[in-house]
């Protein structure tokens, strides 16, 4: 009993350690985006302002080209979203069906294979078909992190669902393509849900492929904000506010469906 208390101890102190500086870094930007540029300058730091200006959040909602950025990184963020769902849905069923185990291997490594590596080949592709500055080549590309998770993710789910009730529906004289949309697609709707929000995340988050393959009108949020960093004059309050506007969408999505991301990673390993 002692020892099990001691190891939930060891555990939460070191889940502290773990997460504290990230929850110190966001509370002292909440805290930046509060205060006027005075505060923000003065020595030594004040934490907790004594007037608050939420005048840094109104210029950045005001902003005209931040609010094009943000229906840009919607535009990129929806469609690389439901382009990844309509092809990883399926080739995950597939995949689990078959028991194709190097394949899901491979499809693994497509993954966790740094997003530079593609980077470069496909921007000379989309150059060569006079798509650069558009938005075209940002939701392809985006395909490269969101297809493969979604896929793990399904190959996990479909891998768990029962047999039993496809064999029935073939027998009935369903075919595959039967089987896949009326038994095996309702069953895995929260596997789906939970790669559609994986998909979302690794999508809106995305900053590398914004600023290389994007154009003056159609970066997107990531970029809006690195683009707010100017060498001759920077401001730290709305600088601080657009960070934690462009944070907010897929924080609350992730604080909100956190049991179904972890429910969906577990189910995505290798069994």
């Amino acid at each position: 009993m002692m020892r099990a208390l001691l190891g939930r101890i060891g555990l939460a102190f070191a889940i502290l350690v773990i997460v504290s500086p990230a929850i110190l870094f966001f509370l002292w930007m909440l805290s930046l985006s509060l205060k006027f540029e005075i505060d923000n300058a003065s020595y030594p730091p004040v934490f907790i302002p004594e007037r608050i200006n939420w005048g840094n959040y109104a210029a950045v909602i005001e902003s005209k080209r931040f609010m094009t950025y943000f229906f840009n990184t919607l535009i990129v963020t929806g469609a690389a979203t439901l382009f990844a769902l309509v092809v990883g849905v399926p080739a995950g069923y597939g995949l689990a069906r078959m028991r194709a185990r190097k394949a899901a291997v491979l499809i693994l490594i497509a993954r966790i294979t740094p997003g530079l590596s593609y980077l470069i080949p496909l921007f000379l592709l989309f150059q060569w078909l006079g798509l650069l500055g558009t938005l075209w080549p940002q939701i392809i590309i985006h395909l490269v992190v969101t297809v493969p998770i979604v896929i793990w993710i399904m190959i996990g789910y479909f891998e768990t669902t029962p047999m039993e009730l496809e064999e029935s529906a073939v027998i009935d004289g369903a075919n595959r393509w039967q089987v896949f949309r009326h038994v095996a697609l309702p069953i895995a709707k929260p596997g789906i849900a939970v790669a559609f929000i994986l998909a979302v995340i690794f999508s809106w988050n995305n900053f590398v492929f914004g600023i290389v393959l994007a154009g003056r009108e159609t970066r997107t949020l990531p970029v809006a904000v690195y683009n707010m960093i100017s060498f001759d004059q920077l401001s730290w309050g709305p600088l601080a506010a657009a960070a934690l506007i462009v944070t907010a969408p897929v924080l609350l999505l992730t604080v909100f469906a956190q049991r179904q991301i972890v429910a969906g990673l577990t189910a995505g390993a290798v069994k």
